[in-house]
C-alpha cells in the first residue's frame, strides 16, 4: 500500500514540476514579448493559459484520487493539501502572465516612453522565485523556501521604483499618462506573481513543518 502511495507521490511531484515549467515559460515569454513588442509571442502566452488550467485540473484530480483511495496519514495529507494550494497559486501566476501579454498587445504599436530595464528585472526575479519554491518542495528544503519568502522584498522594491518613476513621468508630461498607467499595471502584475511565488514557498514550509503563516499575501 505504501509503495503505491509513494509511486503516486512521485507522479504528483513530476506533474507539479511540469506545471511550474509551463508557468515559468509563460512569465519569461511575457517578458520577452513586452520588451520586443512581439505580438506573436504575446499571443502564445495568452494561448498557454489553457494548458496551465488543464494541468491544474489534472493535478487536482490526482490529489483527490490519492486522498480517496490511499487513506493517507496526517503528514501525507498535509503534503497533498499543500500541493492543492500550490497549484492554485501557479494557475494565478499563469493568469497574470496572460494579463501582462494582453497589455503588451495594446502597446504593440506605440513607442515606449521609458527604458523597461526594471520590469524585466522583476520578471527574472519572479521566475527565480517560482523555480526555487518548487525546487524547495521537491527537495524538502526549508532554507530554500525561506529564502524565496525573503526574496519577495526584491520584487516589491523594484515595483516601488518603477511606479515612482512612471508617476514622475506623468507629472512632467501628462501626455505619457495612458501608457504610464499600463506599464504600472504590468509592474503590478509582476509584483503579484512574486506574491504568489511567496505563497507557494509558505505552503512548502507548511508541508515540511506543519506550520503556516496565517496571513496570506494574496487571497
Amino acid at each position: 500500500m505504501r509503495s503505491k502511495f509513494d509511486e503516486q507521490l512521485v507522479m504528483l511531484n513530476d506533474a507539479l514540476i511540469g506545471m511550474a515549467g509551463v508557468v515559468e515559460r509563460a512569465i519569461s515569454d511575457a517578458k520577452e514579448a513586452l520588451i520586443n513588442q512581439d505580438i506573436a509571442l504575446a499571443e502564445k502566452v495568452i494561448a498557454s493559459d489553457d494548458e496551465i488550467d488543464n494541468r491544474e485540473e489534472e493535478i487536482e484530480d490526482l490529489c483527490l484520487k490519492l486522498i480517496l483511495r490511499q487513506q493517507p496519514v496526517a503528514s501525507d495529507l498535509r503534503l497533498v493539501s499543500s500541493i492543492l494550494k500550490m497549484i492554485t497559486d501557479l494557475e494565478r501566476i499563469g493568469d497574470h502572465a496572460t494579463d501582462i501579454s494582453e497589455i503588451t498587445l495594446l502597446l504593440a504599436n506605440e513607442e515606449y516612453i521609458t527604458n523597461l530595464e526594471r520590469i524585466p528585472q522583476m520578471a527574472e526575479a519572479t521566475i527565480k522565485m517560482v523555480n526555487s519554491s518548487i525546487d524547495a518542495f521537491v527537495k524538502r528544503d526549508l532554507d530554500l523556501a525561506n529564502q524565496v519568502i525573503e526574496y519577495d522584498d526584491v520584487v516589491d522594491d523594484l515595483f516601488v521604483t518603477v511606479r515612482d518613476e512612471l508617476i514622475e513621468m506623468i507629472n512632467k508630461d501628462p501626455g505619457h499618462g495612458a501608457q504610464a498607467v499600463d506599464l504600472v499595471m504590468i509592474a503590478k502584475y509582476f509584483e503579484r506573481i512574486g506574491d504568489h511565488a511567496t505563497n507557494i514557498a509558505e505552503w512548502v514550509v507548511f508541508s515540511i513543518t506543519g506550520t503556516h503563516k496565517k496571513h496570506q499575501h494574496i487571497h
